[in-house]
C-alpha cells in the first residue's frame, strides 16, 4: 500500500491473516479509514441494507465454515442495529466477530453526539469484547477476537474502533499468526468409566445436539450407532447428524412433552448426551425424575442444572472421543429407544404428498420442498410456527442442510442467512421458508441478494397472522388477540426488486413453481397461502408442547 500506513490498514491486514473473505455491513463516518483500507485489500466488503441483515449473513458464514464471520456497523444506531443478530450468534454458538466504529477517544468522557457505551451494551451478548484504545494493540485484539469466537463453545465477540485510533500511523507492526484452538482430551479413566456404564446399560439412548454438527462429528456418531446398535434422537439444531432414513434415527425431539417418551427416553436408564446444548431444550423434559444416568460427550464441561448431572463428562474433540468410545463399546447387548415418534411423523409426512387441500397444509408444503432438493441442498428456516413444522417433520440427510435458529430464535433470520449460505456454498440449492410476519423484518436484503446474484428461493407462508402466538393463545385462552395483520402484495414487492415471483394457487402449482425457481440464476420468491389448522404438536397423540417458535 502507498502512503502512510494507518492502524486501519493494520487491522485489515489482521483480518486477511485470519482468512476473512467477507465483511458484511454499512459504512459510516466513523469507519471511513477502515472502509478505505478494506477497499484496498483482499477482503470483500459487502454493503447490506440493514446492519442486522449483515450480522445474520456473518452468523451463517460462521455456522457453515467454523471460521468467524465478520460484520460491521458504525457507532450509535449502526451498532445498536447489530444487537439482535450478534445475540443470535452468541446463543446459537456461531463464531462471529462484530466490528463497530466509535467517535474519538477524547470525547468519550462526556455527553457527545451518537455516543453510547457500546462495549457495555455488547457485554451480555458476546463471549468477549473490547475497545481498541491504542494502535499498538491491534494485532493482539484481532487475534483474540477470532480465537475466542472460534473456540468451543463458539459465539460472538466484538471490537470497537475509535475513529482517531484507526487514523493513527503505525510502524513495524504485523498480524499475529493464526493458531488452531487446542482441544482437551479426556483421560483414560473417564473413558473406561463411560464405556462400562454404556456396556452395562439395559436401555441406553443417545441425545445429539448442535455440537456434533460444529465438530464435524456426524460420521463418528453414525459409526458409533452402527457399531453399538444404540439409537439416537437429535435436537432441532442437530438435524442431519443421522440420516433421517437411518434405522438408528429416532427423529427430532424438543417440541412437546411426549417427544422423549415416544422416542424411548422414559425407559432409558443411560442417556448419552453428545454435543447437547441446554439452550435448545431444558433437560427437565427428558429427565423429569432425575433418575437417568448421563454420559456427556462435549467440548466444554456441563452446565449446572438439577436435571443434568452427568456421571461422567468426556470433554474434548467430539469426533475423536466418539471414535474411541465406539471401539470400547461395540455390540452393546441391549439398546433402548423407540421408533414410535419417528414413525408417526414420517407416516404423516409421506401421506401429505397426496393432500390437495388449499390453502396448503404444512406437511404438503414440506414434502414439495424435500422432493425438489438434493441431499446436500439447504433449507433455511425463519422463526415462527413454520419453524416448528420444519423441526418436527422435514427430513435431513446431512448436517448443516437444515438450518434452524433455536437459541435466541429471532424472526428475520432466514433471508440474510440464505445469502451467507449461498456465498459459502455457491453450487448448492438454497431455499428459505419464512412466515409473512418474519419475512418483512429483513426483506430489504432482497436487494443485497439481487446485487450479489445469489440465486436463493424465498418461500413465504402467508396466513396474515403471527401463527405461533395464535396457536399458543388459542390453546391457553380459547381465542387469540393482537396477532392479525395485513400484507403487501409480496409478488409485486419482489418484482419491485427486479426478481421473479409467483403466488401459488394449489399445492401442485407450488411444486412446479419451486422446481422452476431452483433452475434460475437470480433470487426469486414464492408466496404460498398456508393453512395451520393441523396441530404441529400432534397433541392428541403426543401431549402438551413445551417450547415456543
Amino acid at each position: 500500500m502507498s502512503g502512510p500506513r494507518r492502524a486501519s490498514d493494520l487491522f485489515v491486514e489482521c483480518l486477511e491473516a485470519e482468512g476473512v473473505r467477507w465483511v458484511f455491513g454499512i459504512p459510516g463516518e466513523e469507519t471511513l479509514d477502515l472502509n478505505h483500507s478494506l477497499d484496498r485489500s483482499s477482503v470483500t466488503f459487502v454493503p447490506v441494507r440493514h446492519e442486522q441483515g449483515g450480522a445474520y449473513m456473518a452468523d451463517m458464514v460462521g455456522r457453515l465454515t467454523g471460521r468467524a464471520g465478520v460484520c460491521l456497523g458504525t457507532l450509535g444506531p449502526g451498532a445498536t442495529n447489530l444487537v439482535t443478530a450478534v445475540a443470535d450468534a452468541y446463543l446459537d454458538r456461531a463464531p462471529l466477530v462484530a466490528i463497530t466504529g466509535q467517535g474519538d477517544l477524547e470525547r468519550m468522557h462526556k455527553e457527545s453526539h451518537q455516543y453510547l457505551d457500546i462495549v457495555a451494551m455488547m457485554a451480555p451478548i458476546t463471549k468477549w469484547n473490547a475497545r481498541v484504545n491504542a494502535p499498538d494493540i491491534v494485532p493482539e485484539v484481532v487475534r483474540k477476537a477470532f480465537k475466542v469466537a472460534e473456540s468451543e463453545k463458539p459465539g460472538a465477540t466484538h471490537l470497537e474502533l475509535p475513529e482517531d485510533v484507526m487514523a493513527a500511523e503505525v510502524h513495524d507492526l504485523v498480524p499475529l499468526p493464526r493458531r488452531k484452538p487446542v482441544d482437551p482430551e479426556p483421560g483414560a479413566r473417564e473413558l473406561l468409566k463411560a464405556a462400562d456404564m454404556i456396556r452395562s446399560a439395559i436401555n441406553p439412548v443417545v441425545l445429539a445436539g448442535n455440537g456434533v454438527v460444529r465438530a464435524g462429528a456426524a460420521p463418528a456418531l453414525r459409526e458409533f450407532s452402527r457399531a453399538t446398535g444404540i439409537a439416537a434422537a437429535h435436537t432441532f439444531m442437530g438435524k442431519g447428524v443421522l440420516d433421517a432414513d437411518d434405522d438408528h434415527s429416532l427423529g427430532t425431539v424438543g417440541l412437546h412433552s411426549r417427544d422423549y417418551a415416544l422416542a424411548g427416553f422414559d425407559d432409558a436408564d443411560v442417556v448419552i448426551c453428545i454435543g447437547y446444548d441446554l439452550v435448545e431444550h431444558a433437560p427437565k423434559h427428558w429427565n423429569p425424575k432425575r433418575d437417568k444416568k448421563i454420559v456427556m460427550i462435549d467440548s466444554q464441561p456441563a452446565e449446572i442444572d438439577a436435571h443434568y448431572l452427568p456421571e461422567v463428562e468426556l470433554i474434548g474433540d467430539i469426533y475423536h472421543v466418539l471414535s474411541r468410545l465406539a471401539e470400547e463399546c461395540r455390540d452393546v447387548p441391549h439398546s433402548g429407544g423407540s421408533s414410535a415418534l419417528h414413525d408417526l411423523v414420517m407416516q404423516r409426512f409421506a401421506a401429505a404428498q397426496h393432500d390437495t387441500h388449499f390453502p396448503v397444509q404444512p406437511p404438503r408444503a414440506l414434502w414439495e420442498i424435500r422432493s425438489a432438493l438434493g441431499r446436500e441442498d439447504m433449507l433455511i428456516s425463519d422463526v415462527g410456527l413454520h419453524k416448528l413444522w420444519i423441526g418436527r417433520m422435514f427430513p435431513a440427510h446431512e448436517p448443516n442442510t437444515v438450518l434452524i435458529a433455536n437459541g435466541l430464535a429471532g424472526m428475520g433470520f432466514a433471508l440474510p442467512c440464505a445469502i451467507g449460505a449461498k456465498l459459502v456454498h455457491p453450487r448448492r440449492k438454497v431455499v428459505t421458508v419464512s412466515g409473512d410476519g418474519g419475512f418483512l423484518m429483513n426483506f430489504q436484503e432482497l436487494e443485497t441478494a439481487t446485487r450479489l446474484k445469489t440465486p436463493i428461493v424465498n418461500v413465504v407462508w402467508e396466513n396474515q397472522q403471527y401463527g405461533s402466538i395464535v396457536w399458543k393463545q388459542d390453546k391457553k385462552f380459547g381465542e387469540h388477540f393482537g396477532t392479525d395483520f395485513t400484507n403487501p402484495d409480496f409478488v409485486k414487492l419482489a418484482e419491485s426488486f427486479g426478481i421473479p415471483a409467483w403466488r401459488s394457487e394449489s399445492a401442485d402449482e407450488f411444486g412446479r413453481q419451486l422446481r422452476h425457481a431452483l433452475t434460475l440464476d437470480v433470487p426469486s420468491l414464492i408466496v404460498l397461502p398456508i393453512d395451520y389448522a393441523q396441530d404441529v404438536a400432534f397433541s392428541e397423540e403426543l401431549g402438551t408442547e413445551t417450547v415456543t417458535a
